[in-house]
C-alpha cells in the first residue's frame, strides 16, 4: 500500500471496500431481515409480542452496548484483527439462532449475534477511513453508506422469500457462508490498521454501565404493559435510568473512555448525532411494524411484505451517492431538514393503509416517499458526523454514531408498540395490529418531522468543506474531511509539524 492509502479504482481497493460493505451488510441486514420474519417465528415457537420485541431488541441491545468497546478495540490491537473476529463471532451465533428450539434459546443467541455485531460494524467503516488515500476516501465512504443502505432496504425481501422458500430458520443460516467468506477476503486482501495515538485500559466498566442501564430501561418499557408497576419492572427502570447516568460519569472521569465526552463539545457532532437519534427512532418503529403489519392485517405473505419495501431498495440503490454529493455542493442542512421531513409525509400516509386495500393505491405511494426521504438522510447525515470528528478517531466517532442509532432503534421497538396498544396476542389480531400500526407511524412521524427541525436549527451548512483558521503559534489550518464525494480537501490528519 502506498505511504497515502489504497486508490480507489485499483483492485486493492475494491477487495477493501467489497470486504467493508459485506462485513457490515450481514450485520445491517440481520437487523431488518429479522422484522418480516416475527410472525413466523411467533407462531412457530409460541411466542408473545413481548418476546418477539426481545428477539429484535436483544440484538441490538448488545450491539449498542458494546459498539464503541469494538471502536476502541480496532483502534488499539488493529481494525482489521477486530473486524474479523466480529464476523467470525457473529457467524457463530447466526448458528445457533438457526437452531433455537425456544424463543428464549433464540433471546439469548441474539443478545450473542449482538457482541459480534458490535465488533465488526465500527471496523467495516474505520478501514476504509484508514486504508484509502485522501482524495478517494469521500467515495469510498460514499459508496459504503450506499450500498450498506441498501443491505437494510433488502433485508425484508430477502426474509420474506427466505421464510416462505424455506423457514424462518434459514435467514440466520444464509449469515454463515457469508461470515466465513468475509473472514477469507479479510485476511487476504485488507491491511491491517490502528491508531498508534490510542493507549490506557479498555473501558471495560464503561461498557458493564452502558449495558446494564439499556437492558434495565428497555426491560421496563417492554414489560410495563403485562406486568404494570411491578417491583420488578420499577426496580429494572430505575437501575437503568442510574445505571446510565453512572456510565457517563465514568466516561466523564475515565482516562481512555470508549466515549469520549469531549467529542460532544464539538457542536456539529453533537447535532449530526441528534438528528441520527430521532430519525433512527421513526425507521426502528418502521422497520419493525410494517412488515409484520402487512402479513398479520393485510395478509401479505412473508415475501410479499418483503417486496413491499422494494422501492426504498431501488431508491437508496440509485441515489445515495447523488445525494452524498448533493450534500457536499450545497451542505448537508438543507438534505438533513428536507429529508426528515419527507419521511414523515410518508409516515403519515402509511395511516391511511388500511384492511383490504391495495398495493398500488395505498401501500406504494406511503413508501416510495418515505424512501425518497430516507434516501436524503443516510449519506448526508454519515459524512457530517465523521467531518466533524477528528479522523484520528474514526473508529470511535463511528461507533458513537452507530450506537446511536441502534439505541434509537432499540428504544423504538420497546415504546411504539407500547403507544399504539399492541401487546400480549394482540400483535396476531388484525383489528388491533391496524389500530396499533396506525398510531406508532403518527409517533414515528413526529420523530422524523424532529429530526428535521433539530437539523435546520443546528446544522452547519458549510460542515463538509470547512477551514480552520492558522493558529498563531504557525501551526497549519486543518480542513475537515467530506464523507462523501470531497475531492480536493485534505483530510485532517496533519497534527503540528507532520502527519498523526
Amino acid at each position: 500500500m502506498a505511504e497515502d492509502g489504497i486508490a480507489f479504482d485499483s483492485g486493492p481497493g475494491r477487495w477493501v471496500l467489497l470486504t467493508a460493505v459485506l462485513g457490515s451488510g450481514i450485520a445491517f441486514l440481520d437487523s431488518t431481515v429479522v422484522n418480516v420474519a416475527l410472525p413466523a417465528i411467533g407462531r412457530d415457537l409460541d411466542a408473545g409480542t413481548a418476546q418477539l420485541q426481545w428477539i429484535v431488541n436483544g440484538y441490538l441491545l448488545t450491539l449498542a452496548s458494546l459498539i464503541l468497546l469494538g471502536g476502541s478495540l480496532g483502534d488499539r490491537v488493529g481494525r482489521r484483527r477486530i473486524f474479523a473476529i466480529g464476523v467470525g463471532w457473529f457467524t457463530i451465533a447466526s448458528l445457533l439462532c438457526a437452531l433455537a428450539p425456544s424463543a428464549s434459546l433464540l433471546i439469548a443467541a441474539r443478545l450473542a449475534q449482538g457482541v459480534g455485531g458490535a465488533l465488526l460494524t465500527p471496523g467495516s467503516l474505520a478501514m476504509i477511513e484508514a486504508s484509502f488515500r485522501p482524495d478517494d476516501r469521500a467515495r469510498a465512504i460514499g459508496a459504503w453508506s450506499g450500498l450498506t443502505g441498501v443491505a437494510v432496504a433488502i433485508g425484508p425481501l430477502l426474509g420474506g422469500w427466505l421464510v416462505d422458500a424455506v423457514s424462518w430458520r434459514a435467514i440466520f443460516l444464509i449469515n454463515v457462508p457469508l461470515g466465513v467468506l468475509v473472514v477469507a477476503m479479510a485476511s487476504r486482501h485488507v491491511p491491517e490498521t490502528r491508531d498508534p495515538a490510542a493507549r490506557g485500559r479498555l473501558d471495560v466498566l464503561g461498557a458493564l454501565l452502558a449495558a446494564l442501564g439499556l437492558a434495565g430501561t428497555t426491560y421496563a418499557l417492554i414489560e410495563a404493559p403485562g406486568g404494570g408497576a411491578s417491583a420488578a419492572i420499577v426496580l429494572a427502570g430505575a437501575g437503568g435510568v442510574v445505571a446510565l447516568a453512572a456510565f457517563l460519569a465514568v466516561e466523564r472521569r475515565a482516562e481512555s473512555p470508549m466515549m469520549p465526552l469531549a467529542l460532544f463539545a464539538v457542536r456539529q457532532f453533537s447535532a449530526a448525532n441528534a438528528v441520527t437519534f430521532v430519525v433512527y427512532a421513526a425507521l426502528g418503529g418502521v422497520f419493525f411494524l410494517l412488515v409484520a403489519f402487512l402479513q398479520v392485517s393485510l395478509g401479505y405473505s412473508p415475501i410479499a411484505a418483503g417486496a413491499a419495501s422494494l422501492p426504498v431498495t431501488a431508491l437508496m440503490l440509485l441515489f445515495s451517492a447523488r445525494s452524498g454529493a448533493l450534500a457536499q455542493r450545497i451542505g448537508p442542512r438543507i438534505p438533513l431538514t428536507v429529508g426528515p421531513l419527507i419521511v414523515a409525509v410518508g409516515l403519515l400516509l402509511m395511516t391511511r393503509i388500511d384492511r383490504g386495500d391495495g398495493y398500488v393505491a395505498t401501500v406504494l405511494p406511503a413508501v416510495l416517499v418515505f424512501g425518497i426521504g430516507l434516501t436524503l438522510v443516510v449519506a448526508p447525515v454519515t459524512a457530517t458526523v465523521l467531518a466533524a470528528a477528528d479522523a484520528r478517531r474514526s473508529g470511535i466517532a463511528s461507533g458513537i454514531n452507530n450506537a446511536i442509532a441502534r439505541v434509537a432503534g432499540l428504544l423504538a421497538v420497546a415504546v411504539l408498540p407500547l403507544i399504539g396498544g399492541i401487546a400480549g396476542e394482540d400483535f396476531y389480531d388484525p383489528a388491533a395490529m391496524q389500530d396499533g400500526f396506525h398510531t406508532a407511524m403518527v409517533a414515528a412521524a413526529a420523530l422524523a418531522a424532529a429530526g428535521g427541525a433539530i437539523a435546520w436549527l443546528t446544522i452547519d451548512p458549510r460542515v463538509l468543506a470547512r477551514e480552520e483558521p492558522a493558529g498563531g503559534d504557525g501551526r497549519r489550518a486543518r480542513r475537515l474531511e467530506c464523507a462523501v464525494g470531497a475531492p480536493g480537501l485534505r483530510p485532517a490528519r496533519e497534527a503540528e509539524g507532520g502527519r498523526r
